[in-house]
């Protein structure tokens, strides 16, 4: 078998993009980061209609990601 240095992709899908797809993002990237293996990690999430492309994570989505101390998502638009 031959070894590879190509990093794991995890793609996560929603409806929007503005909710369950971005915090399962930023769980993930946080697990990845807490375990020290992000560079082994590369993760995204998507929507999978256009309606909410270019806004950011709803509201109470925000609150839960602050409430459990998972950041990295200031910038995170729906795509």
């Amino acid at each position: 078998m031959k070894e590879t240095n190509s990093k794991i992709k995890i793609l996560f899908i929603c409806h929007g993009n503005i909710c369950r797809s971005p915090m399962a993002e930023f769980i993930m990237k946080d697990i990845v980061k807490k375990n020290n293996v992000e560079n082994q990690f590369n993760i995204e999430s998507a929507a999978t209609s256009a309606e909410e492309v270019g806004n950011s994570i709803y509201p109470n989505a925000r609150e839960q990601l602050i409430k459990h101390n998972i950041g990295g998502f200031k910038d995170k638009r729906a795509r």
